[in-house]
């Protein structure tokens, strides 16, 4: 049951262009503090439990699946740079929808597109895949109401010529690529770390299962 917290009991502590941070008065004299994306009058909190299943997420992550010459598939992820860590992560292809996303006939294959050539260099052909695994996950509810679709983009090269980070937008910051093949993925999603032992983000752990379950 969603309790639909009203207008009234909101307020706005912090706003910015991407991150708000809301003080949710889910009775009197009691307080929730949560970070979002969103405005006040989106907030998932106040949404009735038909918005809620009906929503579009913030943002999309996708297993990007590489089907190479000789009969290779590899996952392709990067080491992207993440402010609040202050570490280079191993990350799948992942972005928020955009205005342009939103009025598609498919907000969240459109998003996963434009992101995979931002991200990637990579065109996604006619012939390739792009499907939606998951509509919409929400990421730490605990703390806040941001959410991601996951998706899985199967695309077929004959060369990894066009592999590019030069379409790193804002505060992007990207320092190379991983093309995984299920051993290397396999243990890395089981030991929990990259190869240069560092923890990564529970999206790209969603990945790596993705990945492996499917190829």
């Amino acid at each position: 049951m969603n309790t639909q917290i009203s207008k009234e009991h909101i307020e706005t502590l912090y706003e910015s262009r991407f991150l708000k941070c809301y003080d949710l008065q889910y009775a009197e004299g009691k307080h929730y503090y949560v970070a979002s994306r969103r405005e006040k009058a989106d907030l998932v909190a106040k949404m009735t439990d038909e918005e809620a299943k009906s929503m579009l997420p913030d943002a999309v992550t996708i297993a990007v699946v590489l089907h190479l010459p000789g009969n290779e598939t590899r996952l392709l992820m990067s080491y992207e740079y993440r402010y609040a860590v202050g570490q280079f992560l191993l990350s799948p292809v992942a972005g928020l929808l955009d205005p342009e996303d939103k009025k598609s006939a498919d907000p969240l294959v459109s998003a996963a597109i434009r992101e995979i050539k931002e991200e990637s260099g990579l065109t996604v052909k006619p012939t390739d895949k792009v499907y939606v695994l998951s509509p919409c996950a929400y990421c730490t509810p605990g703390m806040t109401d941001e959410s991601n679709a996951f998706l899985c983009a199967e695309i077929t090269l004959d060369s990894l010529d066009e592999l590019s980070q030069n379409g790193a937008e804002g505060t992007e910051l990207f320092d190379g690529f991983e093309l995984l093949d299920r051993e290397r993925a396999l243990k890395i999603f089981q030991t929990g770390r990259d190869e240069h032992d560092r923890f990564y983000s529970l999206a790209a752990w969603a990945v790596l299962g993705i990945f492996l379950s499917l190829f």
